[in-house]
């Protein structure tokens, strides 16, 4: 299995116009993941091939996605991002408002989306004790979301957090899943 990871600057540099293209042109097994703060008009590039959409933070969004999804006759596996940074440049719901939307998810039982963790990104800092009181903080919050709502569920297992900088105290804090794309790409 391949996993190719766009993040937020690849997405602006490559525009979504050709991700169709770069898709067709690449093998069929390569699951894709998008990173990066999602608008709702753009869902339609994406939904015939992305596997895992990272960004997800409104309900409206999901249902978009949702709509896409089954109209490509597929299932679109998402993540919530959850806002654990302390900068107002950071994406993400609060954890009431995640836990709000997981309650809408569950009461209207969307088929064709399948909400498979959280994601967060820690503060831009040298704080390291800052950084992972961030990532406890998603840690313990997926937890309980699991605990409440999502028991028997083996798709809700993925606590995505951590990049090239601080993916080890992020694995630390139970990660599963870093984007780790400076550490094997380089700097852009």
């Amino acid at each position: 299995m391949n996993f190719i990871n766009w993040d937020r600057e690849n997405l602006v540099k490559i525009k979504f116009r050709n991700w169709v293209p770069k898709h067709e042109s690449l093998p069929d097994d390569i699951k894709w993941h998008f990173i990066g703060h999602l608008q709702k008009n753009k869902v339609k590039y994406i939904a015939p091939f992305v596997f895992l959409i990272h960004s997800v933070d409104s309900i409206e969004l999901i249902e978009e996605i949702n709509k896409r999804a089954k109209s490509n006759d597929r299932v679109i596996k998402f993540l919530l991002e959850v806002k654990i940074a302390k900068e107002d440049s950071k994406f993400g719901l609060n954890f009431n408002d995640c836990e709000n939307i997981i309650k809408e998810i569950k009461k209207n039982n969307y088929s064709n989306v399948e909400l498979n963790g959280v994601m967060g990104m820690a503060t831009y800092t040298d704080n390291e004790k800052q950084i992972e009181e961030e990532f406890s903080s998603l840690h313990t919050f997926f937890n309980k979301i699991k605990e409440i709502y999502f028991p028997e569920t083996h798709a809700f297992s993925t606590i995505s957090m951590g990049m090239s900088g601080d993916y080890k105290i992020a694995l630390e804090n139970g990660a599963t899943l870093v984007r780790i794309g400076s550490l094997i790409l380089g700097n852009r």
